[in-house]
């Protein structure tokens, strides 16, 4: 089996995306050649349920507030704009398998003819779509709180190891997040 390349990106609040203290983890050739049964099985083993196909994902900037998400590339290409408008552009591959935090803003931005994406989601905890231009401050602000009541998943999606990366993440405190945290409470 092929070495498992996991690459963290470290993401703020940004204007009305809360964004996330976790990092987003790539799994670079986590599920070696993809394969739509194959991501789904290594999912759904690992206990991310509540599983997807679709050609891609969203084409616009989307988070969601009531659970982490994971996205394994099945088949060919797909390149994902992170962290709002203007933000980190990456290409994931057959293969490929991002782990996203709750509150991550994400969109399609490109992709090959034949992509195929599989999602889950730890649990299979339903999910939301919530879209910055849809956003008021009273919506923003329960989101930011319901994305910081989330527990950290049991186990990683692709390798059904604990979730180090965030279990060792910063506190609140530590990424000097505490003004925002007690930001959400006061109106």
């Amino acid at each position: 089996m092929s070495r498992i390349e996991v690459e963290q990106h470290w993401s703020r609040p940004n204007g009305m995306l809360p964004n996330s203290r976790f990092p987003l983890l790539v799994h670079r050739n986590g599920i070696p050649g993809g394969g739509a049964d194959a991501v789904q099985a290594r999912f759904r083993g690992n206990g991310w349920l509540n599983n997807w196909r679709y050609p891609g994902v969203y084409t616009y900037p989307h988070f969601h507030s009531t659970t982490h998400e994971c996205l394994g590339v099945a088949t060919g290409w797909m390149e994902v704009e992170l962290f709002g408008k203007g933000g980190l552009r990456m290409r994931v591959n057959a293969g490929d398998v991002i782990v996203m935090p709750a509150g991550v803003s994400h969109s399609m931005v490109g992709q090959s003819d034949d992509v195929l994406m599989v999602g889950g989601y730890p649990d299979g905890r339903d999910w939301d779509n919530m879209q910055e231009e849809h956003l008021t401050e009273e919506l923003r602000r329960a989101a930011a709180k319901r994305i910081m009541m989330l527990p950290i998943p049991p186990r990683d999606p692709v390798t059904g190891e604990s979730m180090i990366e965030w279990i060792e993440a910063p506190s609140t405190v530590e990424a000097d997040l505490n003004d925002f945290r007690d930001g959400l409470d006061a109106l």
